[in-house]
């Protein structure tokens, strides 16, 4: 009897615990706002932005609590061939890992899906808030 008693009192508490849990969000980054927009469409060597968005195009960098997030996206066409990482937390060893790990999964995840409408790499939230932000800049631009 005694042991109903715990095993009933044992899951109660579970269930109360697992119902208090919200749902997953994705951080507030601190400083989001940008620190200056860029105002270079195109960099050295490619062509000159168009109304058709074919060119490169620098997205705003995005300051995080880990450090500034800044990527490059290349389109053809309005197409995305490729981003590049410009900037990424570096400040420490640990942030360093973290930014090799989830920056090419971001990657990947861009271009697969044709947009900045990706979903943000777990362990990572703030470096993929911050590359998701400024990705969307960056295109943006490309379709101003």
């Amino acid at each position: 009897m005694r042991r109903a008693v715990l095993a009933t009192t044992g899951i109660s508490a579970l269930i109360v615990a697992l119902l208090a849990l919200k749902p997953h969000q994705l951080p507030a980054l601190a400083g989001a706002a940008p620190r200056s927009p860029t105002t270079s469409h195109t960099r050295a060597g490619t062509s000159p932005a168009t109304s058709t968005g074919t060119g490169t195009f620098t997205g705003d960098p995005i300051d995080t609590q880990y450090g500034t997030v800044q990527v490059a996206a290349t389109l053809n066409q309005g197409k995305i061939t490729s981003i590049k990482v410009l900037q990424a937390p570096d400040r420490r060893g640990r942030d360093q890992e973290i930014a090799a790990y989830a920056l090419p999964r971001l990657t990947q995840e861009a271009i697969g899906a044709q947009s900045a409408h990706i979903d943000a790499v777990s362990g990572a939230s703030y470096t993929s808030q911050g590359y998701i932000q400024s990705l969307q800049s960056a295109l943006d631009q490309a379709h101003a």
